[in-house]
């Protein structure tokens, strides 16, 4: 293969169901299918934070939404069956390591029972011909050893949000193997986390929590400031997801899980992001938490991506320094009043742009 972007002639006109595009990552990624031409529905809950990049990208203009909870199986069933998608992208979950601490049993509903649901409803759909299941980089057993994590490395999860997402890859194992390769449906998962990009005000999360305090005027508390994190621009992953649905929808040997990541020089500590960070919105007024006590997080983790390097020509381009200054860009632009649409629109364009160059270097 050669160096590629989603390819539009497949895209243009597919009816696309995205789950969970109502956050952060659903959002980027129906805009860009609706860029690519896709005949786009979303399926998800009501966003969860104000601002958000659904209602600031006005989202509900370029994708037709469904609100309902993926959790109740009737409604669901009923939704898709409805829809008729040749492609699915499930992205809808409980994304929050944090949060899963306090809410363990919704944790474990929506991500592991709303991905059995979901496949659950596409059995009897005969539109349907390939679905991309997102989970997480963290649904390895987590050793902290110092090296990266392949695709057939031990599942596992310590905290709830990392355990639900190990058994989700579970459920489409057992789906996939039950019931839908008979079908001829394509079903993969794809492993991809610490994602940054412009129109995230998550709680709980690095950059959203430094635009608070940058906005607020306030003191940025850092807790684990030396935690390693394989940190990525939302286009990075975005990508692998779209060539994933390509190429499986046209190659079924290929369906399998794949990790999407940064190349291992790329990752850094929450520190070093958060230092970059500084420098372009000139903030003073940071606290390391070094004796930081919370709930259990993981120091260290990346990911072995060469497996999709090798099978799906996915090399990431933005690295770390690169990815934080189009964050912070981003939200600086968007406070000054512009369109939160027409600048994921741009970094979409200057992304698209690297490959149309055939640059092979990955950018910082």
């Amino acid at each position: 293969m050669t160096l590629r972007l989603p390819d539009q002639n497949f895209w243009k006109h597919k009816k696309v169901l995205v789950t969970g595009h109502s956050g952060f990552k659903g959002s980027w990624l129906v805009i860009w299918l609706n860029k690519l031409g896709a005949v786009v529905t979303g399926i998800s809950l009501d966003p969860e934070t104000s601002p958000n990049l659904y209602s600031a990208a006005k989202i509900s203009t370029i994708c037709d939404s469904k609100f309902i909870n993926i959790c109740n199986l009737e409604k669901l069933k009923k939704e898709i069956l409805s829809i008729q998608p040749e492609v699915i992208i499930h992205m809808a979950a409980q994304p929050l390591v944090r949060r899963s601490y306090r809410e363990p049993i919704n944790t474990f509903e929506v991500n592991m029972m709303g991905t059995a649901n979901l496949l659950e409803s596409i059995r009897d759909c005969p539109s349907v011909k390939t679905v991309v299941m997102i989970t997480t980089d963290k649904v390895y057993k987590n050793n902290e050893d110092g090296e990266p994590y392949s695709e057939e490395d031990t599942l596992g999860g310590h905290d709830p949000y990392s355990a639900s997402k190990a058994g989700a890859e579970i459920v489409i194992e057992s789906y996939k193997k039950s019931f839908l390769e008979e079908k001829n449906i394509s079903v993969s998962s794809a492993r991809a986390g610490n994602v940054i990009g412009g129109g995230d005000w998550s709680e709980d999360r690095l950059i959203p929590d430094t635009i608070r305090s940058w906005q607020n005027n306030t003191i940025l508390e850092i807790r684990s400031p030396h935690s390693i994190r394989p940190w990525q621009h939302v286009l990075e992953p975005l990508l692998g997801y779209l060539s994933l649905a390509e190429d499986t929808y046209h190659d079924s040997k290929l369906c399998s899980y794949y990790n999407f990541g940064p190349y291992k020089k790329d990752i850094a500590s929450v520190k070093d992001v958060i230092e970059i960070a500084r420098g372009s919105l000139n903030m003073h007024k940071i606290e390391y938490l070094d004796n930081f006590q919370g709930p259990h997080e993981a120091n260290l983790l990346f990911l072995d991506t060469s497996k999709s390097e090798s099978l799906l020509d996915f090399k990431p381009k933005w690295g770390t320094q690169k990815a934080v200054f189009k964050t912070i860009d981003w939200y600086k632009n968007y406070y000054e009043g512009k369109s939160a649409l027409s600048l994921c629109e741009a970094d979409i364009l200057d992304y698209e742009a690297i490959f149309q160059s055939d640059d092979s270097r990955v950018l910082n």
